[in-house]
């Protein structure tokens, strides 16, 4: 097993003392403390969970009218999105025009059809790592449940075969590997909030932890 407690120091450390670019960057798409990369670094908790596509499923369920529960097949038969934005990790790199292909969080929630005190979402992952967020930022037009990027398929390494893209807040709000997306009334920190990193996690307010001390 994993030791999550020098993994969890080490992650923290990074983001810490990345260094932000040397010259302010005159893109304003650039959060404060970015520097724009051209690689597609991979961060993850050190586990790469084993998923095969005949045995995948994605389930939604929690305060909602028709609880979910989608195949590989399933998912592959909604409808098709190809959305452009740019990604922001907590640990001080960019990557901007990532091009994802996948399925609509919103189309894929408002099939299951939260109900009226419906707040906050959970997102599982196959790694047994999860995030919080509130219900309302799946629904932006941007927010996209990942099967490709950049024109090829996931691969395990970067959350495939599917993941979430959430590109308004720092990208471990975008957990890959995603197996269910849980609807609840309260928020419920998850991994990373409850180890220090902050709840919200907006990049241009450079919102990277609880406690400037942790």
């Amino acid at each position: 097993m994993p030791d999550w407690k020098k993994q969890i120091a080490a992650k923290i450390a990074l983001a810490k003392r990345g260094a932000p670019p040397s010259k302010p960057s005159a893109d304003v798409r650039v959060p404060p403390g970015q520097k724009v990369v051209t690689n597609f670094p991979i961060l993850d908790l050190g586990i790469l969970p084993e998923i095969d596509k005949s045995n995948w499923t994605l389930r939604i369920y929690g305060l909602v009218e028709n609880e979910l529960q989608l195949g590989w097949d399933d998912f592959q038969a909604l409808p098709q999105i190809t959305d452009v934005s740019d990604f922001h990790c907590v640990t001080r790199w960019s990557k901007l025009d990532m091009q994802w292909d996948g399925v609509s969080a919103r189309e894929l929630l408002m099939q299951a059809g939260p109900l009226e005190h419906a707040h906050y979402v959970t997102l599982h992952a196959y790694d047994g790592y999860t995030t919080n967020l509130p219900l309302e930022a799946l629904l932006d037009d941007d927010v996209i449940i990942a099967h490709s990027a950049l024109g090829y398929p996931l691969t395990t390494a970067h959350g495939g075969p599917v993941r979430m893209v959430v590109p308004k807040r720092y990208a471990w709000k975008s957990a890959k590997w995603l197996k269910a997306i849980e609807v609840h009334e309260f928020d419920r920190p998850g991994f990373w909030e409850t180890r220090g990193y902050h709840n919200e996690a907006f990049p241009f307010e450079e919102q990277r932890f609880t406690d400037d001390d942790y």
